[in-house]
């Protein structure tokens, strides 16, 4: 499935669209320090920790033009009651706002776009800000959670468990108005969406996947199956039909915990490095990545500087291998910097 050389320099030149052009050239990177889509505090600075552990260098020495716009600065209205058990909707629903309307300018702009959380609530102004853009978009959700709880089946009423189901044409009569939504309209189909790593799944999620039919794979799967099989059958479902922009949707939790700590909801036996690796890689591929979001890193959480700066690089690891980096550069990159150090020392 993967596209190379000739085959992917046509595939670039018959799509044509707005949110494909100077793809390979331009990555912005946007950062979205927002939390209040879940209970703990401390994922708001994830931005700052993931650019602190070089992202930018990173990307700058992938050849990419990097264009670091900053953080955005959300709203918090003084009120925002619970509705329907649902926690802080007015305020999780105006960052989406933005965010999604900073994503739109963006990709309109012709970049590929890098979006830093902040928790996973923000998936839904991501992709929204990304469809308004390029509607014939698909989307691959990384994560241990599926995030497709309606406020009518969640358990904890946390908006970051919830994002999926307002993206879901499908799901339009199952999710009730939300004061801070209104500008939320559905913009997905089921079938163009895949889950990946899931091994947290609540029982109302489990039953609207099985309804929908929509495509997942649990941790179990990846096991029974490898990652290369996994890959082949997410892009040949995605791709069936027709070539189209990529929206990456990863949560840092999708790894195992012993990998990346510093997290809010962590749940054991998740994504091996290499296995985190190649499915981005595969996302390289094919290229047609067009947006993707990192999000739940919370450095407060990690138990030490140690724990933070692993989930912090494993972050930035991810980041760059969605955008072409090879182990192999990774490889060579960490030589020459460590002879660079040893020639200051020198000195």
């Amino acid at each position: 499935m993967a596209l190379r050389g000739p085959a992917l320099r046509l595939l670039r030149a018959l799509l044509g669209h707005t949110c494909q052009q100077s793809r390979s050239q331009s990555v912005a990177v946007l950062g979205a320090p927002f939390s209040r889509g879940q209970k703990r505090r401390g994922v708001e600075h994830g931005p700052k920790v993931i650019r602190d552990a070089g992202l930018i260098d990173r990307l700058s020495g992938l050849d990419y033009s990097v264009h670091d716009f900053g953080d955005l600065n959300f709203h918090y209205p003084e009120k925002d009651e619970p509705y329907m058990d649902v926690k802080s909707p007015r305020t999780v629903g105006g960052a989406n706002k933005k965010l999604s309307t900073a994503v739109s300018r963006a990709v309109g702009a012709g970049h590929t776009l890098v979006m830093l959380g902040g928790d996973h609530s923000l998936g839904l102004g991501s992709a929204a800000g990304h469809a308004q853009q390029c509607p014939d978009l698909c989307l691959i959700w990384v994560d241990a959670h599926p995030d497709l709880n309606t406020p009518l089946t969640s358990p904890s009423g946390n908006l970051h468990g919830q994002p999926v189901a307002f993206m879901l044409k499908e799901l339009q009569n199952k999710v009730p108005d939300l004061p801070g939504f209104s500008w939320a309209k559905p913009f997905l189909s089921c079938r163009d969406l895949v889950y990946i790593g899931l091994r947290d799944v609540d029982p109302g999620e489990y039953q609207i996947m099985k309804d929908l039919g929509i495509q997942y794979f649990t941790m179990r799967d990846i096991d029974r199956l490898g990652i290369q099989r996994v890959m082949e059958v997410t892009l040949d479902h995605l791709m069936a039909r027709k070539q189209r922009p990529i929206h990456l949707s990863f949560d840092i939790d999708a790894f195992d915990p012993l990998l990346a700590p510093a997290t809010g909801t962590p749940v054991n036996g998740g994504l091996t490095y290499r296995e985190g690796m190649y499915l981005t890689e595969e996302i390289h591929n094919t290229g047609l990545l067009s947006v993707m979001d990192l999000v739940e890193v919370n450095p407060v959480l990690g138990a030490s500087d140690e724990a933070v700066q692993a989930t912090a690089s494993l972050a930035v690891d991810v980041i760059a291998s969605s955008l072409g980096q090879t182990r192999e550069g990774a490889h060579r990159t960490m030589i020459s910097s460590k002879k660079k150090d040893t020639e200051q020392l020198c000195l």
